[in-house]
């Protein structure tokens, strides 16, 4: 069997994050090839004493928590890959430190490298502000994951991003899009560029409800009940949406599951509410089999108009009816969920989405995704890196 050692700057930290990230399934795969080094998140969003607008915490809790992860060290996770976080410091808007903690990231990454026996890794960067350090490595392949404007995020330096993305794209040998809209935008700025749709784990989620088993949390939640999973934060969460949703459907439980970083004091208090948090991965198709209707509630905002939220594709496999606000990414699947642009459209949505389900359209919201396997997006990614003749076997 053909070997494929792979680094990857990631995008998210593998310690504090929902693990269904593409960057973070895919890596799962890629384990099975060779030798694989997660790294965690590099430090991108500028120091601050508000509470941050995406991502919600304080900056003495995000000190903390970056410590802990710290503090792990290079371990050996549950999915087969080395996870890492390198100390790294908030300077990405300051030009000449952010030399600085570019080289002693360098040389962090350097022993740890060294330590596994990486040999001449593909390097994926998921992070943009990583670009300098991956580009500098002289990988054998490099791969740059494009999956979110991170330019548009709340609180970084938007123009040192752009660089970077420019950079990276400019550099890399495959850069891939999940985002149809982002890739028609973008495609020519690329050196090579595919569109990769993501993926999903079809059998957990699919294969939930066949466990007669009810998280406790749930079982005595009045029905019907209106679910969503995931983190709720201010940049792409329409808070106020939801809390006049709330109001409008009194009849109705609305379940969340998931952080909860933006202010909801406007609607968590009400009767009709349960505010659930974060639960591991692995246990949020038990959570979402319960639900009788799945929402997006997003904001309109340059950040959901190129996301593509792998969500979308778990509410499929588990089943269930699908009630949105537009974003482009949904063109095609207008058969398949309800959309609405305001509250009052957005209820009335949710009533009929409840009223219309049946059998039938539930086996129907299955097979739109069941051969959408994260094992098929990793062989298509590998068949675009090196071709289908020569790339690596799943």
């Amino acid at each position: 069997m053909t070997t494929l050692d792979v680094l990857c700057f990631g995008g998210e930290d593998w310690w504090y994050h929902n693990r269904a990230h593409i960057d973070m399934q895919l890596m799962r795969r890629f384990a099975k090839l060779g030798k694989t080094l997660y790294v965690n998140s590099i430090v991108m969003q500028k120091p601050s004493f508000k509470k941050a607008t995406a991502g919600g915490k304080s900056l003495g809790h995000k000190i903390v928590r970056k410590t802990r992860s710290i503090m792990r060290g290079l371990q050996l996770s549950d999915a087969g890959f080395w996870v890492y976080s390198p100390l790294s410091l908030p300077v990405q808007h300051i030009t000449s430190l952010r030399k600085v903690n570019e080289a002693l990231m360098q040389r962090q990454l350097s022993r740890a490298v060294a330590r596994i026996g990486l040999n001449d890794p593909v390097i994926w960067v998921a992070c943009p502000v990583a670009s300098k350090m991956a580009t500098e490595m002289a990988p054998s392949k490099l791969v740059y994951q494009r999956t979110d404007k991170f330019e548009d995020y709340p609180n970084i330096d938007a123009e040192t991003v752009r660089k970077c993305d420019m950079q990276l794209k400019a550099a890399a040998d495959l850069t891939i899009f999940c985002s149809k809209s982002l890739y028609a935008e973008e495609e020519s700025q690329c050196k090579k560029a595919v569109y990769v749709d993501h993926g999903v784990d079809f059998d957990a989620f699919a294969g939930a409800e066949k466990d007669p088993n009810v998280p406790p949390e749930m079982a005595s939640i009045p029905r019907p009940i209106v679910g969503f999973f995931g983190g709720i934060d201010s940049h792409t969460s329409n808070i106020a949406l939801v809390e006049q949703l709330v109001g409008l459907l009194p009849d109705m439980s609305f379940v969340f599951v998931g952080k909860e970083s933006a202010d909801c004091s406007s609607f968590k208090s009400r009767e009709n509410v349960w505010m659930l948090g974060h639960k591991p991965y692995e246990q949020i198709p038990h959570y979402g089999k319960c639900f009788d209707v799945a929402i997006m509630p997003w904001r309109r905002n340059s950040w959901i108009e190129a996301c593509n939220p792998i969500k979308f594709k778990e509410y499929l496999a588990l089943g269930k009816p699908i009630v949105t606000t537009p974003f482009s990414q949904l063109a095609g699947h207008d058969n398949l969920l309800y959309q609405a642009r305001n509250p009052e459209q957005f209820a009335e949505q949710i009533r009929r989405a409840i009223a219309e389900n049946n059998p039938d359209r539930i086996k129907a919201r299955r097979q739109k995704v069941r051969s959408a396997t994260w094992d098929s997006r990793a062989q298509q990614v590998l068949n675009e890196l090196y071709g289908m003749e020569k790339a690596p076997k799943l």
